[in-house]
């Protein structure tokens, strides 16, 4: 039991020392330009995009925009409000986003990177921050985005709250970012955390989660590292007002956590409310 111990250990920290520092350089605003009338097009056919309140962001500096998370490894509302941003704010504005390191690192997927992906860790958050750009996380990760499709309207991070510290040190607004519909993208089952810790790559590769789902084209799947094609859900996305960088620093992690939570789930409960059909909106 020691050995498999110093195996697992060691095991961890080859995965937490691989996660790359951000290079902020990849991300292209030419590649953005390019590629954007097309990618918009799609998320407005596809998933017929409304995104509502880009105005309630503050128009420069950083800032860091915390969303509520769903639709599992292909996260239509991260999709859909990227290109969203880009469009409102244009091409130039610096705008990352956090994700884990193995979908950065999948192979095919290196234009997210021109978008502006980077690795999940605090440094990187720090990094995009401290250069003046827009940051956005989604604390619930993939315990959240993972969670049954029947609690698809539950904001949940989970307990996580590192975000309000990254805030509060780089002394900028928290904006939250309400959506809804990603979730209904495939018919997700179980998180799989137990799965996880069977398999122990919770311990090995920082995955809490091997998810349950059912999704095209393969039907009932385990884990969602295999390509599948996303329902074409309606994407709803509303921006909430901000917590400025003063209420921030004078309010403890809970009481900004819970602000946040509840500005999120109250924006996901009016989204929900228009909604008729799942899928179809």
């Amino acid at each position: 039991m020691a050995v498999l111990g110093d195996v697992l250990n060691w095991t961890r920290h080859q995965v937490a020392s691989r996660v790359p520092r951000a290079d902020l350089d990849q991300r292209d605003p030419d590649y953005i330009r390019e590629q954007l009338p097309g990618l918009w097009l799609l998320a407005s056919l596809y998933f017929r995009a409304d995104v509502r309140g880009l105005d309630r962001i503050p128009a420069d500096g950083p800032v860091l925009m915390v969303g509520n998370h769903s639709g599992g490894n292909l996260p239509p509302d991260t999709f859909v409000f990227t290109l969203a941003f880009c469009s409102y704010f244009g091409v130039e504005r610096p705008f990352y986003q956090l994700a884990h390191n193995l979908v950065v690192s999948m192979p095919g997927l290196g234009s997210l990177r021109k978008f502006g992906t980077v690795a999940a860790n605090h440094e990187n958050a720090e990094l995009a921050l401290k250069s003046g750009a827009a940051l956005l996380v989604y604390p619930g990760g993939d315990y959240e985005v993972f969670r049954p499709s029947w609690q698809r309207h539950d904001v949940d991070f989970g307990g996580r709250k590192g975000y309000v510290k990254l805030a509060r040190e780089a002394g900028v607004p928290i904006v939250p970012i309400a959506s809804v519909g990603g979730q209904e993208a495939a018919l997700f089952l179980d998180r799989g955390q137990w799965l996880a810790k069977l398999l122990m790559v919770d311990k090995m590769a920082r995955l809490k989660s091997v998810p349950i789902l059912l999704a095209p084209p393969w039907g009932l799947t385990v884990s969602d590292m295999v390509p599948r094609l996303p329902l074409p859900t309606k994407i709803a996305i509303e921006v909430q007002d901000p917590i400025e960088p003063d209420d921030i620093a004078g309010s403890d992690d809970d009481v900004v956590h819970e602000k946040v939570e509840a500005a999120l789930q109250a924006g996901v409960d009016r989204l929900a409310a228009e909604r008729r059909f799942p899928v179809l909106g």
